[in-house]
């Protein structure tokens, strides 16, 4: 009996000291994480996708400056490029504003930090958080080893390094709808309903973030299914009660906001160009886009593809899971295919599902027993190794900041206007230089010189002086200040 107790008493030691090294594992997995995301951190908002991150920066900034207001978002923009109706207010109804209220408390509470750097911080403590859960996901559904592997994948793909360090709310959006799964793997494994109820609202917090996360839904479906079984959950009243509460949860607050929003139509940019506005949908450059450039070539490299099938095919703990997953975010770029092909940011959310196929795919290969055991894993680490160089490659062209000549002529025009000046800053409707100015305005000539003047802005400023709207403003307004780079007129004094 005394050596019984005994093995019991090592046997608990044991995993005590296997589960203390699975977290260092995991911590050292966060830190670096996180240090690779500091990489250019004080980038000036003008590298890759900088409209977009201008324009969720820009609303950020809004709350500092005015204060947070949830429900009325408001950025700088004014022009009607956006929503084909003039905006005055600013506002802006895209996404329900926590990101931008969580970025605007760090940058008023630490002002010792920029906005900027505030902005690509919360992104990067949002990927940390999605590192953790995806662990957490992948240890209850598919051992501690794949767990570790599909963090690390998370952590350190390249596309993925740099889309969640950028000041866009989708790495948050990711990291409610990575939590709610956890939740609700949670809520499975104990059965109790506060975690259900929690992974609900945290369901409806995503999608008030981002309304793509609804595509996550696929695996708690399938995870609801295997447990109990669709004639069960139908039989049984309790548990049909309780997940048709989970479903109002998750939903409700999103219909809300919309019904909210509506009547506001003005700050509503056009959307519905993003479903398949072009007619791309299942083209050969559907498949050649989604598939071969951004999947096959910017996220995974070339070579990794090899390691994904693996995943893919393979039979281990949770494959099915990870299958259905993936088919959750294939249904998502089919739906939004205009806008899945047109910008690469939109394959954030699908990163998740592409860590754990991975981690299995590697799992999956240096187990095999069908192929030779060292060629296998020697292809295996040739395939990751090639992989991260090539995807790291392409990637580190989004760092780069293409046009300088906006922040010289943003400076210049915060140092000679006034604070409540409005701005004409064309710049092919890219709302970056409009940022830099620190003023309200316009990122375009939307309507006549003379219109705009009406509505009420006050400077235009260019760094394209060659250009024939700019030849225009100087033959008609007088200059303010001009430089080989920018060249700024006063709008309220003729020639």
């Amino acid at each position: 009996m005394k050596r019984i107790f005994e093995r019991i008493k090592n046997l608990k030691k044991k995993k005590t000291k296997i589960r203390i090294l699975e977290y260092i594992l995991l911590s050292i997995i966060l830190i670096f994480a996180f240090l690779v995301r500091l990489y250019k951190i004080n980038n000036p908002i003008a590298d890759w996708h900088s409209w977009r991150q201008a324009d969720t920066a820009s609303v950020s900034r809004t709350f500092v400056e005015k204060g947070i207001n949830l429900l009325y978002p408001r950025y700088h923009d004014v022009s009607s490029i956006q929503t084909g109706i003039f905006n005055p207010e600013g506002y802006r109804f895209v996404e329900f504003p926590v990101f931008n209220a969580v970025h605007a408390f760090l940058a008023k509470s630490f002002p010792e930090l920029s906005l900027e750097v505030w902005g690509r911080l919360t992104s990067i403590f949002s990927a940390l958080a999605s590192t953790v859960f995806i662990f957490l996901i992948g240890k209850k559904l598919m051992g501690k080893r794949v767990a570790l592997l599909a963090a690390s994948f998370f952590a350190f793909i390249p596309y993925n390094i740099y889309f969640t360090r950028v000041i866009l709310p989708e790495p948050m959006a990711t990291t409610f709808a990575l939590a709610s799964l956890w939740l609700f793997v949670e809520f499975l494994d104990r059965e109790k309903l506060g975690y259900l109820s929690l992974s609900g609202l945290v369901f409806g917090l995503s999608m008030l973030i981002k309304p793509f996360t609804f595509f996550y839904i696929l695996p708690f479906i399938y995870l609801a299914h295997k447990k109990y079984g669709l004639e069960t959950i139908y039989k049984t009243p309790k548990l049909l009660i309780r997940l048709l509460v989970f479903v109002n949860l998750a939903f409700a607050p999103f219909i809300i906001w919309r019904a909210w929003i509506n009547q506001f139509p003005q700050g509503i940019p056009f959307f519905t160009w993003a479903f398949n506005g072009d007619g791309i949908r299942f083209r050969p450059s559907f498949w050649r886009w989604i598939f071969g450039e951004r999947l096959g070539h910017l996220i995974l490299g070339g070579w990794g593809l090899i390691v994904f099938a693996f995943g893919l095919l393979g039979k281990a703990k949770g494959t099915r899971f990870s299958q259905i997953f993936l088919l959750g975010m294939f249904l998502y770029v089919v739906i939004f295919a205009t806008a899945s092909v047109r910008h690469d940011y939109y394959q954030i959310f699908v990163i998740p599902a592409v860590s754990f196929t991975m981690a299995l795919g590697t799992i999956n290969i240096w187990n095999s027993l069908q192929f030779n055991r060292w060629a296998a894993r020697l292809l295996l680490i040739f395939s990751l190794v090639v992989m991260f160089f090539t995807s790291t490659l392409q990637v580190k062209e989004f760092y780069k900041v293409n046009k300088p000549e906006i922040m010289e002529a943003g400076r210049a025009v915060d140092r000679l206007t006034p604070k409540d000046a409005w701005v004409v800053a064309p710049y092919n409707g890219d709302t970056a230089f409009l940022y830099q100015t620190k003023r309200w305005g316009w990122p375009a000539i939307d309507d006549s010189i003379d219109n705009i003047v009406e509505k009420g802005a006050d400077y235009y400023v260019s760094v394209t002086l060659a250009d024939p709207d700019t030849k225009m403003v100087r033959e008609r307004f007088e200059v303010v200040e001009e430089t080989p780079s920018y060249a700024i007129f006063d709008l309220n004094k003729k020639r």
